[in-house]
């Protein structure tokens, strides 16, 4: 008989949006009895708490409505063969997914789809000045931190993000920096599909827009295409 001693964790950081994958170990539970995930940004992604007999409880952070959700599990599941999804119970968004590596990691590429279409069940889109364009700088900015290449220069890599009408504000809780993003033109737009990082200057503000000079950024590299003869 087969058992199964560790299962996988996709889940996208309520606080940075990172997209984490982490390995749930049937061992380091059974010593302690309890474990708790953390975001590479050193935010909260999940805790399990043993309770007997022979169940878990869950505690996953939402994004959707900034509280933690408890949720009790057995023990055959957690560790058994089918996907778990974990979601809102108030929104019915998907937040994560815990089973086998290579389906966990399929499932997560709609993380983000599920909240785009929950934006737009919401009528979001009515109330940015071009939804359109704001949610492609929002995929840009995403992939961004995704890759690591959103922090500030004082060394925090947890940059906190809010969404306006009209532009996103990135701000740093240690320095208080503050560098907005804007997302209301296609010009808007090309700017930030031509960077790989955004660096917040230390306790500065800045602007990326197409009107403004850009932050410390680092520009994408373009392939030389080799000539034909």
């Amino acid at each position: 008989m087969l058992i199964t001693t560790v299962t996988t964790l996709a889940i996208r950081c309520p606080e940075c949006g990172a997209l984490e994958f982490h390995n749930l170990s049937r061992f380091a539970l059974s010593g302690r009895g309890k474990l708790q995930i953390s975001c590479s940004c050193g935010a909260f992604l999940l805790g399990v708490v043993s309770r007997p007999p022979g169940s878990y409880w869950l505690q996953i952070p939402c994004v959707f409505c900034e509280t933690k959700h408890i949720r009790e599990i057995s023990g055959m599941r957690l560790w058994g063969k089918e996907t778990i999804y974990l979601t809102c119970p108030e929104s019915g968004l998907e937040l994560g997914f815990i089973g086998r590596p290579e389906e966990v990691k399929l499932l997560a590429e709609s993380l983000d789809t599920g909240l785009e279409t929950l934006m737009d069940e919401l009528g979001y889109d009515d109330y940015f000045t071009n939804p359109e364009v704001m949610h492609q700088v929002m995929e840009c900015l995403q992939e961004i931190a995704d890759n690591g290449g959103l922090y500030c220069q004082c060394g925090n890599n947890h940059i906190e993000v809010e969404v306006f009408l009209d532009r996103l504000e990135l701000h740093c809780q240690e320095c208080d920096s503050i560098n907005i993003v804007y997302a209301e033109t296609e010009e808007d737009l090309k700017v930030i599909q031509q960077v790989e990082t955004i660096e917040l200057t230390k306790h500065g503000f800045k602007c990326l827009d197409s009107f403004s000079n850009t932050p410390k950024l680092t520009k994408k590299t373009r392939r030389k295409r080799n000539k034909q003869s």
